[in-house]
């Protein structure tokens, strides 16, 4: 549902949408249920199209298959990727529903000190990046194809490509 307008009356926040069937979302409330957060914009199909042409450059140099690149790459970015400790015996379950959501949803588990409990490291797959973590997955895989001397995009390029996704 989109919000086209909020004020303030008193200590109450009133948030107004011209969404006709706002009133299935009213019936159905319960508090706690939904957090407001700012839109994040999307990230530009070209630059998805692009990370895939850098990984199968860089999985061909390396003589690797694109899936695993992927998967590496996406481990090393920052910020994408929860870390939580959960009870041993719903480790299994929890890794089969978030790996089932795409090639680079990872899980990889660590040893903790909470008896009982096992770390897990949740990665999320460039699905779901915005266009800031999209734009650090691109230049990380630029960087590493230059450094297998695979052409790239010049800067110019590159920068164009990223002012689209504005």
């Amino acid at each position: 549902m989109k919000i086209e307008s909020a004020w303030r009356e008193g200590n109450t926040l009133v948030l107004s949408t011209k969404d006709p069937l706002a009133w299935r979302f009213l019936m159905g409330f319960k508090a706690g249920e939904y957090e407001i957060k700012k839109k994040a914009p999307k990230r530009s199909l070209d630059a998805n199209a692009y990370a895939w042409v850098l990984i199968d450059k860089i999985a061909f140099a390396l003589h690797l298959d694109k899936t695993d690149v992927y998967r590496n790459e996406l481990r090393e970015i920052g910020g994408a990727s929860e870390i939580v400790c959960v009870q041993n015996e719903a480790v299994p379950k929890l890794v089969e529903i978030w790996e089932s959501r795409g090639l680079g949803w990872q899980a990889e588990q660590f040893p903790v000190k909470t008896k009982g409990c096992t770390g897990l490291r949740l990665h999320y797959g460039s699905s779901s990046f915005d266009t800031h973590q999209m734009s650090v997955f691109i230049d990380q895989l630029v960087q590493d194809a230059k450094a297998l001397d695979i052409e790239t995009m010049t800067d110019r390029e590159l920068a164009l490509l990223k002012e689209g996704w504005k």
